[in-house]
């Protein structure tokens, strides 16, 4: 089987992990025998997504791919540029939130034969189809998110032993709500720390250092964040969106409710005062891996492939319409 994933989350300097969890499931797919998984990363931005059309068309519009995957729904019209005999399209959640987006996204969908969202509540807020949905979420790489000693990792970055707790997005997006971190790291006594925009190698280290990992947000379109934590064994401190109800069912240590002060800091003070707060959260982990999560992928590839040989479908040619408008 020959797939090209598309990714609109292409790196640069500023932002080097932007993407990462695109990355790492591609990582997963290539280590599955049988499957040449080739990616196609381009900047985000209006004016990236037309030329991303173009060298599409050119680089794959002859019909060489059985798959073609986007992530994000924007990204999948540059994708109809790729010839392939499957089309697949995966919803992370800003593609529904902005208005534009959202109907650009709902556009594109009837023209894929896999539809599918990060989680099954965001599968819920699709605009169309919503029923045919499937849940393929790309998963936590169990390699690099590890226990690591907490001296050990604060050695390595430099840190003293001061208690910190960590948010693992920009403090610029609302519905992270750095805000709720901030107000319960200062009612606590503690430093709040915001990570983004930092290599991928480091989030581990900084993960490790902190006493507990925060995340209030509004919403999610799965919850590597939580997931990152537990396979680190550390502590974390949720609200109940995407998949972190379910992550963090009975796992001794961890919070997962609405945000409210008292018992945030209720939760919290114990982690606080631990010179390495520990919880056994990796094995909660591992059913949401990147190889696990990644097979899920490749079966439904394989059953769309299926159908389009049942119905005696030709291998289409490059999509003429690879703009959204």
């Amino acid at each position: 089987m020959r797939a090209l994933v598309v990714s609109n989350m292409q790196p640069d300097r500023a932002h080097p992990q932007r993407g990462r969890f695109v990355r790492d499931q591609v990582d997963a797919l290539r280590g599955i025998d049988g499957v040449d998984v080739e990616l196609y990363e381009f900047p985000p931005g209006k004016r990236e997504l037309a030329r991303a059309a173009w060298d599409l068309r050119r680089r794959y519009g002859r019909g060489r791919l059985d798959v073609v995957h986007a992530h994000f729904g924007l990204t999948a019209w540059p994708a109809l540029a790729a010839s392939a005999r499957v089309r697949a399209l995966t919803v992370h959640g800003t593609d529904l939130s902005h208005p534009r987006t959202r109907s650009l996204t709902a556009r594109v969908i009837p023209r894929m034969d896999i539809l599918a969202a990060a989680s099954a509540p965001l599968a819920e807020r699709l605009p169309v189809q919503r029923e045919r949905a499937l849940v393929l979420p790309c998963g936590v790489d169990l390699v690099r998110f590890h226990p690591i000693p907490r001296a050990d990792a604060r050695a390595e970055l430099k840190l003293d032993d001061e208690p910190f707790v960590l948010f693992l997005s920009s403090p610029s997006r609302p519905e992270k709500h750095y805000d709720l971190a901030l107000a319960l790291a200062r009612d606590a006594n503690a430093e709040v720390r915001a990570l983004y925009d930092v290599a991928p190698e480091l989030v581990a280290l900084w993960i490790n250092a902190a006493n507990a990992v925060l995340v209030p947000s509004a919403r999610e379109g799965f919850g590597l964040a939580v997931l990152e934590a537990l396979a680190c064994d550390v502590p974390v401190l949720a609200t109940p969106v995407g998949i972190h109800p379910q992550a963090l069912a009975n796992v001794a240590g961890t919070l997962c409710a609405p945000f409210d002060l008292a018992v945030w800091r209720a939760a919290l003070g114990p982690h606080l005062r631990d010179p390495d707060p520990r919880i056994a959260g990796r094995s909660h982990a591992e059913p949401f891996s990147a190889p696990r999560l990644a097979q899920r992928v490749l079966e439904a590839w394989r059953a769309a492939l299926e159908r389009v040989d049942a119905a005696g479908s030709p291998r289409p040619a490059a999509s003429s319409d690879a703009s959204p408008g």
